[in-house]
């Protein structure tokens, strides 16, 4: 019978200990700084602006003028007759650059540059 009792004591001392582990209080929970910044909040109020304020700094909007419409010549086709039997301009020829040719130009010629001894340069003391 003493076992019993030590066993029912002692669940129902572990069923305490967990109920009572955590504090669910609302004092626990408070937060002083969230209350005041959300009262803060509340109590902001806008400085009023007046209803003239935007006076000087928005330009009044006005439309643009309307698009004219294009007219056709009234004689289009004599101005086209005119336009095909014109002669065309051509752009002047460029005339040929004269090449100042100093030996053999090519790749033989190249070849041969790169064969060439480099020339001796003579120390200077």
């Amino acid at each position: 019978m003493s076992s019993a009792i030590l066993r029912q004591a002692s669940s129902v001392a572990r069923a305490a200990t967990r109920s009572c582990a955590f504090s669910t209080s609302a004092v626990a929970r408070k937060d002083i700084v969230q209350d005041l910044y959300l009262q803060q909040l509340k109590s902001y109020k806008p400085p009023v602006q007046a209803k003239d304020a935007h006076v000087g700094v928005v330009k009044a909007y006005a439309l643009p003028p309307t698009p004219q419409v294009p007219t056709l010549p009234a004689d289009l086709a004599s101005e086209l007759s005119a336009y095909d039997a014109a002669e065309p301009t051509f752009a002047a020829a460029a005339k040929p650059v004269e090449e100042v040719s100093s030996g053999p130009t090519g790749a033989d010629a190249f070849l041969s540059f790169l064969e060439a001894d480099e020339p001796k340069v003579e120390a200077h003391h």
